[in-house]
């Protein structure tokens, strides 16, 4: 059983989605777009100071781009890939957005 078998729904709904988050994605990683990050956006001035903000956006959205790749290698590849891969991909989606956690309150704070 591969993922189209499973796939309930019309196939062309997955494209603007690629397409949204591949424009997210390239926002964030030129250094912009600060105000998509959620919690940074809504931090006060002397809070915001503590990180760098283009790493910040660049780490962001590089994470967002690997997601985008996930999602382009699921639409590409559902007449191949078996079912079980659905759950593999949720598992490497959650993985990433804690990594970007992770490194968000890691990585990109500014040193003292």
């Amino acid at each position: 059983m591969t993922l189209a078998d499973v796939s309930n729904g019309p196939g062309w709904v997955i494209w603007p989605v690629f397409i949204l988050v591949g424009i997210l994605a390239a926002i964030l990683i030129s250094g912009h777009g600060s105000w998509l990050i959620a919690g940074y956006n809504t931090a006060s001035e002397k809070e915001k100071e503590k990180y760098d903000r283009k790493k910040l956006c660049r780490m962001m959205g590089i994470g967002l781009a690997v997601i985008d790749v996930i999602i382009l290698v699921m639409e590409l590849l559902e007449n191949v890939l078996p079912a079980s891969f659905a759950g593999i991909a949720a598992g490497l989606i959650l993985g990433i957005c804690l990594l970007m956690i992770l490194l968000g309150n890691t990585i990109c704070r500014k040193k003292k």
